[in-house]
Parts: C-alpha cells; structure tokens; sequence
C-alpha cells in the first residue's frame, strides 16, 4: 500500500529530457523539455536538480510536442540550470496553476503587456493565439525591456509581427551594447497610453514586475477599462505547489492554486503586506 502511494505521489518529479537550450540574454536562457505534457497558458511546473533544489517555473510554450521554459539566472536553482546542456536531464513535476480562461475571450480584441522576464509567461499566450487565431479579433503586443540586450525570444519577434501589431520600448539604450539599436527609448507604460485609446471588446493581460503591474493596471483603469477585462501574474515563493505549505498565500488565497493568473479585482487591495 505505502509503495503504491509513493509511486504515484503528485510530489514525485520524472526525468525528462533537454532537446535545447538557447541563450536569450545575459541572465536568462530558454530550455525545451522532451515532455508531451497537457496543459493550458498560465501554468507551470517545479523544475530541480538533485542535491541543489527545486523552482516554479511558469510554462512559455502552448504545444502537445514539448514543454518550453525561459529561466532568468536568481538563484541558486536557476543558475544551476543554466549549466546545463542539449540531451541533459532535469527532474520535473506538474503542471500546476490556474490558467488563464482564454475559452471566455473568444471573439474579443487581445491586448497582452509583458515587462522584462514577465513576457516569458506570455509567449504561451501568444502561442495559443496563434493555434487559434480566428477565434480572437485584433492581437496588440507591448513588450518592455531594460535594454536591447535584454530581448526575449527575439527571433520569434519577426513572425509574430506579420501576424500581431507589436511594440516594444527599452528602458535604456547604451553605445556599448552588443545589439545595435538607435530607436526611442521608454517604458513600456508610456507605449501603452500611446497607443491603447479605449476599452472596447477588450481583454489585457499583464505579467511583470510589481512596480510595472501596478501603473499599468491604473492606466487602464484611467482609461476605462473594467477591472474584469485585466488579468495579470503574481509571483510568490511556492514549495509545495499543491496549496499544502502556505508559503505563497495572499490574503487567503493560494498563488499556487488560485493563480499564479488572477483578474485584478482579486488582487487589487493587496500591496505588500
């Protein structure tokens, strides 16, 4: 009895796979697991290598075939991972999270908002849409990264914009980078008040940092947005990823479980308490 509860114990991770690996940025790097794992834009997975750790990392792909992540280098965990190569093996368990409820935006407008290494779970998003493109009207993307060099998935960027209407700011623009780029340079708040003039069949999802979440969140507000048309990330530590450890709970609710999507008026009271 006890072996059999073992055996199948939702904690247990299983070997998989590493097919490739891609270097995005200076601290961050994309694997893709040989993993046929069902799962919906939003999850994610815990990933850990024997004798260092474990870590949440949130899906960045929307396929049957495999499983994407992009890991930003934070800690021991993920630094770690980011030794690893091509035909290595991690140990990996999930997929956790609610997702984002995409079957109830059919037939609206899609505006998705990322900063940084919060465009990550996006891209699942993204991908979704473009599995399912006639289902959704028109697909606005604004992307915001600290610099050129900073650019996630940039050689996606070129097929998405035959397909979306794309943006993307930089916070700064430096002469010593290694990509070229003479453009403007901004937040990714400012792209947003340029260029998003109402509310009209509209959904928005946002993911990134707090500060980011936040002015955007209250931009749209201004700009008439219904608190149910925003749904945005929320980042907590998590150990257990099943609602058992309590390490990530906000106000009553579970990151893990309730989230890591949640519309805004779920979230919007909390601050940093």
């Amino acid at each position: 009895m006890s072996t059999r509860i073992i055996k199948n114990s939702p904690y247990k991770p299983r070997a998989k796979k590493v097919i490739y690996y891609k270097r995005e940025s200076p601290d961050s790097f994309t694997i893709r697991l040989d993993w046929q794992l069902k799962h919906e834009p939003g999850q994610f997975i815990f990933c850990s290598l024997p004798g260092i750790g474990e870590a949440p990392i949130s899906i960045c792909s929307y396929s049957d075939k495999y499983i994407e992540l992009n890991i930003r280098e934070v800690g021991n965990v993920t630094k770690a991972l980011s030794g690893i190569k091509k035909g290595d093996k991690l140990l990996a368990r999930g997929p956790y999270g609610k997702a984002y409820p995409m079957e109830l935006f059919r037939g609206n407008n899609v505006i998705i908002i990322g900063g940084g290494c919060g465009v990550a779970p996006l891209k699942g998003v993204i991908e979704y849409l473009e599995k399912k493109r006639k289902d959704f009207k028109d697909v606005s993307l604004f992307f915001g990264f600290r610099t050129p060099d900073d650019v996630l998935f940039g050689k996606k960027i070129p097929d998405w914009k035959k397909k979306f209407d794309i943006n993307i700011s930089f916070d700064k623009v430096q002469k010593n980078m290694k990509t070229c780029y003479s453009g403007k340079q901004g937040f990714v708040t400012q792209l947003v008040d340029d260029n998003v003039k109402d509310n009209s069949n509209k959904i928005v999802f946002i993911c990134g940092p707090p500060i980011m979440i936040d002015k955007t969140a209250e931009l749209l507000l201004n700009k008439g947005f219904h608190e149910d048309q925003i749904y945005l990330s929320a980042e907590r530590l998590m150990y257990c990823g099943m609602g058992k450890c309590g390490r990530c709970m906000i106000h009553g609710k579970y990151t893990c479980l309730d989230g890591a999507v949640f519309r805004y008026d779920e979230l919007k009271d909390y601050k940093d308490d």
